[in-house]
């Protein structure tokens, strides 16, 4: 079964570029591109070679977080934050995102339709979240416009939207000292490693970053699984028939949409690949989304196969920056589809709409998805 309507996904591209180019440097900027499984696995788990740090300098706060740092601090870093998304924490959040999952569908039932992504992919994961780090709710909407312009193509949205989160999540994190919570950020607050505090940079750059992680990626796999349900009739039949196959079709939302469609990573130190010569300091594009259907890897990758078995796409990362909120992630979408099919199991795609992408190179996000729901 395959689908790419109105060629929203770069399949033919990134066809040709593995097939032709599979290491290929920009000429007008010096960027290098990667293309292949084997290729995009190799730079992500190299650390040593291919580098996620952050400059130092920088008053960036995502320059400081988690998604920057090489191991010590990375591995630092992540273990401070690990324990709130342990399986069993996880799974302990599962009535939760059932009770906001039937609220949200509650509402959109009554009218007979919604945006699916503004009306339910995005204020699922954006509420589990923001409850986590302990923010209110009535900035939602702000949260959505924050992380839409940190995904996106636009450079001075996406400073923008950093001074604003920054000067957002420093007056909280200074709150938590005076008023200690039960939340993630006062954890943060409290947090020691080698006898020292996190600074406000990296304390704000953690929020930011858990924020847009705990939103973009689940929101744009929620919208994708709907949209691989809605497009594939016989998706739809076989997860009427059998809800246990659920889990295998989010896993294959995750290899052929590819929500994230790439990371970056600068070069730490000359290397060749695939007799490229890739000198010290430029850049690399690991572009997940073309490693997730290479045919070396992926038999039929054009097909979207929930029984595919193994599935070992990189729609997660891998090595050491594997998604730290993957199974919050699995678990959120797992509930959405779930419920949205018991409920609603005829809901169809108004297809008066047009599908259109996100202005973002990164992420397969699409604008809006409308839905009728009887």
């Amino acid at each position: 079964m395959e689908w790419n309507e109105n060629g929203l996904l770069p399949l033919d591209w990134f066809k040709q570029m593995r097939n032709g180019s599979p290491v290929v440097q920009s000429e007008g900027t010096g960027l290098w591109s990667v293309f292949k499984y084997e290729d995009v696995k190799y730079v992500f788990t190299n650390y040593d070679i291919f580098s996620s740090q952050g400059s130092p300098s920088s008053e960036d706060p995502l320059e400081s977080s988690i998604l920057r740092q090489d191991p010590p601090k990375h591995r630092q870093l992540r273990k401070l934050v690990s324990q709130a998304f342990t399986p069993r924490v996880v799974e302990s959040l599962a009535p939760k995102i059932q009770a906001i999952t039937d609220a949200l569908l509650d509402e959109a039932e009554q009218r007979g339709r919604m945006d699916a992504i503004a009306d339910l992919a995005s204020p699922l994961p954006i509420t589990v979240i923001a409850e986590m780090l302990g923010v209110s709710m009535e900035h939602r909407e702000k949260f959505k416009e924050w992380s839409d312009a940190l995904v996106g193509d636009h450079p001075e949205a996406y400073y923008a939207c950093q001074r604003e989160m920054s000067a957002y999540f420093a007056d909280i994190a200074e709150d938590r000292r005076r008023h200690p919570q039960d939340d993630l950020i006062t954890k943060l607050v409290q947090a020691r490693i080698e006898n020292e505090h996190l600074t406000d940079l990296e304390i704000i750059g953690f929020c930011i970053l858990l924020l847009v992680a705990g939103n973009e990626t689940t929101t744009n796999l929620i919208a994708s699984a709907m949209l691989a349900v809605d497009s594939l009739p016989e998706v739809r039949s076989q997860l009427l028939e059998d809800p246990g196959l659920i889990p295998g079709a989010i896993e294959e939302t995750f290899r052929y949409f590819s929500p994230v469609q790439l990371m970056f990573r600068h070069v730490k130190q000359d290397t060749e690949l695939r007799g490229q010569k890739l000198k010290q300091g430029q850049f690399v594009h690991i572009w997940m989304a073309s490693a997730n259907h290479d045919e070396e890897v992926f038999e039929h990758p054009e097909q979207f196969d929930i029984h595919r078995n193994p599935n070992p796409h990189l729609g997660l990362g891998s090595g050491i920056h594997y998604c730290l909120g993957s199974q919050l992630a699995r678990l959120e979408s797992k509930i959405a589809i779930e419920t949205l099919l018991r409920r609603f199991p005829d809901f169809r795609r108004d297809r008066s709409a047009e599908l259109v992408r996100q202005e973002s190179t990164m992420m397969f996000a699409l604008k809006e998805l409308p839905v009728i729901l009887k």
